[in-house]
């Protein structure tokens, strides 16, 4: 996509501070973050607003991305693969930065590897990326589908509308069926709102990672959440995950 890198670095910063606030994001804001006046940061939010990558949900508010925006900001992470296994700290991007990524690794591999089961190692990393993530998880064991963290994804301000809840349930109902059907190839898929295959009105993000298990070569570890989270620290911790369960079983 044309956009210049001022207006990337606009898009990013709107993706990361609406991660973190829930909250749209205003041309104030921005004009603090870059040192520039806030018409410049209009000027450039229109013309991303035209490319699609952010929008504005009502009248003189702020903007929030889209899923297209969301899309161009993970290809940008994924770019270098290297760097989502080391925790995306090296991105020169200077916005895949998570002081407590090491920390939650660390966390991670302890907690799975004083199981001695696999079904057990598997459901410590499920617990530990809801922990982490403040997302949904899953992972595929055998023929069942594992699923923890139901309450902490629908505290989400996304989810006060009981429709979206009853969308993400009808999604879950058929995640299972389609994971095994479709069985995805990558070692990291990255589905976003509209992208996925399943339950595309459910506004929701999922983010899941394949590898090798007693069960199946096709096993899968992940999460799932709103489009609106932090998708370097989500990414690189399911990714870990996945490769940590790997070499532990």
């Amino acid at each position: 996509m044309n956009i210049t890198e001022r207006q990337k670095e606009i898009l990013f910063a709107i993706i990361e501070e609406y991660a973190e606030l829930a909250t749209p994001v205003g041309s104030v804001t921005l004009a603090k973050l870059f040192g520039v006046s806030s018409a410049t940061i209009r000027a450039e939010m229109a013309k991303l607003e035209e490319a699609g990558l952010i929008a504005q949900p009502h009248t003189s508010a702020g903007r929030i991305p889209t899923d297209a925006g969301y899309r161009f900001y993970v290809n940008s992470l994924t770019e270098n693969p290297e760097s989502l296994e080391k925790g995306l700290e090296q991105n020169p991007l200077r916005l895949l930065e998570d002081k407590n990524y090491d920390r939650n690794a660390h966390a991670l591999e302890i907690r799975v590897s004083s199981q001695s089961r696999a079904d057990h190692a598997i459901r410590s990393a499920v617990d530990s990326l809801v922990d982490m993530t403040g997302n949904l998880g899953l992972a595929t064991i055998g023929d069942q589908l594992y699923l923890a963290g139901m309450s902490r994804l629908f505290t989400q301000p996304e989810f006060s509308d009981t429709s979206r809840v009853q969308a993400v349930a009808k999604l879950l109902d058929d995640l299972e069926p389609w994971l095994r059907e479709a069985a995805p190839g990558d070692p990291l898929n990255i589905f976003i709102g509209q992208e996925n295959p399943i339950g595309k009105s459910s506004g929701v993000s999922l983010i899941i990672s394949k590898f090798r298990s007693p069960y199946s070569d096709k096993s899968y570890i992940g999460v799932l959440g709103p489009t609106r989270q932090n998708y370097s620290r989500v990414m690189s911790l399911v990714r870990h995950a996945g490769c940590m369960l790997e070499e532990a079983l």
